[in-house]
C-alpha cells in the first residue's frame, strides 16, 4: 500500500486500483481496506479506485487523542491524492465520515453512502449514550473483546454467533481494531441525523438501503436523504446490512457515472 500524511502527520495507507474517474471507499466499523477489495475490484473497470485503511486501522498510524476532524483531515488527504473529479462511497460509518467531510467542505460533487447508523434504535436497544459508556468502560479495562461482542450485539448479532465468531480465527483481527469503535461512536454523536450540519452539504447525494434491513434502518436512510439538500434515496431489493458487493456497483457505477452523461448532454 501507498502512504500518505493527514494534517497531523499521521501517515494513512491507500491502495489504488482500475482506471477511469477516480473514487474514494470509505470502510466502516471494524474494516480495514482488505474488506472493500471485492467492491472495488469490480468497480476497477470503470474508475481508479482508492481503498484506503481508516485511523487506527491496519497499516495506518493513530497519533493523539481522537476527533472527528482528524479523521476528516485523514480522508481529505486521500481525496487529494486521488485527484481532481474524485467521488466517494462510504459504507455504515464510513458513510457518516463522508457525509461530515463534505459538509466541512471536501470539494466532492458526487457522493453515495449506504446506512449510514443513524436514529434512535437502530442499533440495538441500548440507547447511544448507554452504548457509548459501556464501550469506553471495556476499553478502559483492556476487554477488546467485550468491547467487539457489545457492538456486534448492537447491531443484531444473535448471541450464538457471537460465540462462533469468538472462536473463528478471524476473532483476533476484530479485537485488535476494537478501539476504532469508540471513533465511530464519536462520528455519529447522539444518533440523530444531523440536519442542520449536513445542510451544508452540496454534493449529489445518493443514500441506499437494504429493503431487507430493519424498520429503523430504513426510515433513518429516508430521513438522512430528505436532509440532504441534492440527496435522493434508493433501496436495494433483497438486500441487507451487509450488502452483496455484485448488487451494489452497478448501482455505485451508474451514479458516479452521471456528471459524464450530464456532460455530454450539454
Amino acid at each position: 500500500m501507498d502512504q500518505i500524511l493527514s494534517a497531523d502527520g499521521t501517515p494513512i495507507a491507500y491502495r489504488r486500483q482500475g482506471e477511469g474517474p477516480p473514487l474514494v471507499l470509505v470502510g466502516g466499523a471494524l474494516c480495514a481496506a482488505a474488506a472493500d477489495e471485492q467492491l472495488a475490484a469490480l468497480l476497477a473497470p470503470r474508475f481508479t479506485v482508492l481503498t484506503y485503511d481508516r485511523r487506527g486501522r491496519g497499516a495506518s498510524g493513530d497519533a493523539g487523542r481522537y476527533a472527528v476532524g482528524r479523521e476528516v483531515e485523514d480522508l481529505a488527504a486521500v481525496v487529494g491524492a486521488a485527484g481532481a473529479g474524485a467521488r466517494l462511497f462510504g459504507m455504515s460509518s464510513g458513510g457518516a465520515l463522508a457525509l461530515e467531510a463534505v459538509a466541512a467542505g471536501l470539494p466532492v460533487d458526487l457522493l453515495a453512502v449506504y446506512e449510514p447508523p443513524y436514529g434512535p434504535g437502530t442499533l440495538g436497544p441500548l440507547p447511544a449514550a448507554e452504548r457509548r459508556a459501556r464501550l469506553h468502560r471495556l476499553l478502559a479495562a483492556g476487554d477488546r473483546g467485550g468491547a467487539v461482542e457489545l457492538f456486534l450485539a448492537s447491531t443484531g448479532v444473535a448471541g450464538e454467533m457471537i460465540a462462533r465468531m469468538r472462536r473463528a480465527p478471524l476473532w483476533p483481527g476484530l479485537e485488535a481494531l476494537a478501539p476504532t469503535l469508540a471513533y465511530d461512536e464519536a462520528l455519529l454523536g447522539d444518533g440523530a441525523v444531523p440536519a442542520g450540519r449536513f445542510a451544508a452539504v452540496a454534493a449529489r447525494t445518493l443514500v441506499v438501503c437494504g429493503g431487507f434491513s430493519s424498520a429503523p434502518a430504513r426510515a433513518a436512510t429516508r430521513t438522512l436523504a430528505e436532509a440532504l439538500p441534492r440527496g435522493r434515496h434508493r433501496t436495494l431489493t433483497g438486500q441487507m446490512r451487509e450488502v452483496a458487493p455484485q448488487v451494489l456497483a452497478p448501482v455505485l457505477a451508474d451514479f458516479f457515472a452521471e456528471d459524464v452523461y450530464l456532460r455530454r448532454a450539454s
